[in-house]
């Protein structure tokens, strides 16, 4: 089968290679969309201690099951389907208290283990999520993220009366955007140097959309608050900066949710947080329940993303694409790859 390999900091090199072997309890996807995670692109730079050549990327995808490990012989061959790319034991101690993404022996794809940027992807069977009919197979490729985004509104408790600011306007930040809209929340501020991902922002019903480039973020937000400030800040991006003025941006009793995974260390104002009793807390991956949920989210419309803000590009063409989303790209929110 064909595949691209990450052989080396910027290096994305198309291969031809031997397919997956079938454990007992596998299935084995033919991969239809593969998408482009951001924190996939620190490990293109070389800069992820997850992913180390050669290694084939790619852990948000949907395609139909071909082939059935003897054990594995749920769902029928054929079936459309995508998966929960974050592999789990089911036997530790947060396994057993459905905290799968906090298990002890966790593997993803694309890093621990071959990815989806390849013609074929084997993955355990209880991984396998079914799609209804209600959503295409292009669709099903965001309930990965989705599923991160809705990890991150239910560790925030979005309420009705609350007041968000989202920093960073990837993929990420616009599907925590519209989780927030679908626990209720009324007003939302996002922020975000690239002006196309706030133009994608301020179609997804963001309150107010600013870039710290010409506004002062926090100004105006103690501003719109009349003097308040926020009560829940979300950190998408995960730099000093992003981390810092999300804890600045919200009230005494306020939620600040950590999601980027960029700098690894940050000074914060602890002292002040400790006085105002801001309650700070991480947001990685998702459970297996919100994994399921969001295919059912996104198939009902509740989350997605506009067509024209979605590209698919060949496998071989992913190169190409991984370098152009370290820049600029345009107004493009998700790169869906496509082996066949």
């Amino acid at each position: 089968m064909k595949a691209l390999i990450y052989e080396g900091p910027r290096q994305m090199i198309m291969h031809e290679v031997a397919m997956p072997g079938l454990a007992p309890g596998d299935v084995l996807i033919e991969v239809a969309y593969s998408g482009i995670c951001g924190s996939e692109l620190s490990g293109f730079l070389g800069e992820s201690s997850l992913r180390q050549p050669p290694l084939i990327f790619g852990h948000e995808f949907s395609g139909r099951i071909v082939d059935r490990g003897e054990h594995a012989q749920t769902y029928a061959i054929g079936t459309r389907v995508t998966a929960n790319p974050l592999i789990s034991c089911g036997q530790c101690d947060y396994c057993r208290q459905s905290q799968e993404q906090l298990c002890r022996h966790r593997r993803l794809l694309g890093a621990a283990l071959p990815g989806s940027n390849a013609s074929y992807v084997a993955v355990p069977q209880e991984s396998v999520v079914p799609l209804p009919d209600t959503i295409t197979l292009e669709q099903a490729t965001l309930a990965e993220p989705v599923a991160y985004a809705l990890h991150v509104a239910q560790r925030a408790r979005f309420s009705e009366a609350d007041i968000l600011v989202v920093y960073g306007m990837g993929p990420i930040g616009l599907f925590v955007l519209q989780a927030a809209h679908h626990f209720g929340v009324q007003q939302i501020y996002a922020v975000d140097t690239n002006a196309d991902r706030l133009t994608m922002a301020q179609a997804l019903g963001a309150t107010a959309t600013l870039n710290p480039s010409s506004v002062d973020v926090l100004s105006f937000v103690k501003d719109a608050t009349y003097g308040l400030m926020a009560t829940v800040a979300v950190d998408a991006v995960g730099n000093v900066v992003t981390r810092q003025n999300a804890v600045i941006s919200v009230r005494p009793g306020g939620t600040v949710i950590f999601s980027g995974l960029h700098s690894a260390q940050t000074t914060l104002p602890i002292n002040d947080m400790i006085r105002n009793e801001v309650t700070t807390a991480g947001a990685f991956a998702y459970t297996a329940s919100q994994f399921r949920s969001s295919v059912d989210l996104v198939a009902q419309g509740a989350i997605g993303l506009n067509d024209p803000w979605i590209v698919k590009a060949p496998l071989e063409e992913g190169a190409h694409w991984f370098d152009a989303l370290l820049g600029n790209p345009g107004p493009v929110a998700k790169v869906l790859l496509t082996p066949q």
